[in-house]
């Protein structure tokens, strides 16, 4: 696929979430005309892609609908140059609550959206994964040939949607690659997410932020530089048919992340693990870092922002926008 997005048609499904309105922020830079599928609802809510300028949104075109119906997504695909799919359900401690549901929308959504690309004959296809998919990890730094094993129903469901889309490379020949982000994080994060929940309290003023497991180490990843690996992986013809992990190949534990969150905002607060946010001990994942080899010598993908500068900029935003926040009330 050529680099240049000049004049070119993108889908994005899931257009209104936090890495999706980034995406479709990043395409209409490179000079692309964008479709953003976003999640119906009576509210005529855009989601995140309400925190875009007007004349960004001059090239977007917004399209209400919901990946478990086939002919809305077909519909949405048609025309398309290359469409990336980001719609899911996401947030694991809900899995537990309602698995069915993940199974629905993750697994029948891009079922959908493989079959729709099919008969479209789209060029190019971008799938979402998650370093989820990996539970915890059997070697230091997590390659793409890690075993996957579905420690929540929420990355059981993605494995089982990683599948489809090799199968549907393998059965069909369709121009699909799939991208596996490693935690990303950044501004229009919501609550449900670790960082936004320390940096929420800190912004309201909080002297105890509560938090679950300070144990878990993660390998995060700004939202801007996974933006860039979606459109990265889009241009590499070599990425089609395989998995490419996005990450910094850096681990923090969520307890020095924490620290680092309360040096930057609120030094005097001080932080605590409360049983309700803790997960399922042989649920939680404990150690994350993406081997990255692939993404850069393949795909041509490093990441940039380093993780002062993104948790600085993500306390920003949220300082800016707090009022998107229930702080204090635990978000699964």
């Amino acid at each position: 696929m050529a680099n240049s997005w000049q004049g070119k048609r993108a889908l994005v499904t899931g257009a209104g979430g936090f890495i999706g309105s980034h995406l479709v922020q990043a395409l209409v830079h490179r000079g692309a005309k964008v479709r953003a599928l976003v999640h119906y609802n009576s509210r005529n809510d855009y989601g995140n892609l309400a925190f875009l300028a007007p004349d960004e949104m001059e090239q977007v075109e917004v399209v209400m609908g919901d990946v478990q119906d086939g002919g809305c997504v077909e519909r949405s695909v048609e025309g398309a140059d290359c469409v990336f799919h980001l719609a899911a359900l996401i947030g694991i401690p809900y899995s537990y609550v309602a698995p069915r549901s993940y199974v629905s929308t993750n697994v029948g959504g891009t079922l959908n959206v493989l079959e729709a690309v099919r008969k479209c004959g789209t060029p190019r296809m971008v799938h979402t994964s998650t370093s989820e998919c990996y539970g915890t990890a059997l070697t230091e730094r997590i390659s793409e040939a890690h075993p996957l094993q579905g420690q929540s129903p929420y990355s059981a469901s993605k494995i089982g949607a990683d599948k489809l889309a090799e199968s549907y490379f393998l059965s069909f020949g369709t121009p699909v690659a799939t991208i596996r982000p490693f935690n990303t994080y950044g501004p229009r994060q919501s609550a449900r997410a670790v960082l936004p929940t320390m940096l929420s309290q800190l912004a309201s003023g909080r002297d105890v932020i509560e938090l679950g497991s300070l144990d878990p180490q993660r390998d995060l990843t700004f939202v801007t530089d996974t933006a860039r690996g979606f459109i990265a992986i889009a241009e590499c013809d070599a990425a089609l048919g395989a998995v490419t992990n996005i990450g910094n190949g850096k681990t923090i534990s969520i307890g020095e992340l924490a620290q680092m969150a309360v040096e930057m905002v609120r030094p005097s607060a001080r932080i605590v693990s409360t049983d309700t946010r803790v997960r399922p001990a042989k649920s939680e994942v404990m150690r994350l870092i993406c081997d990255n080899t692939r993404a850069r010598e393949v795909v041509g993908w490093e990441p940039q922002v380093s993780l002062r500068e993104g948790v600085q900029r993500t306390a920003d935003f949220i300082r800016d926008h707090l009022d998107l926040f229930r702080v204090g009330q635990y978000t699964i």
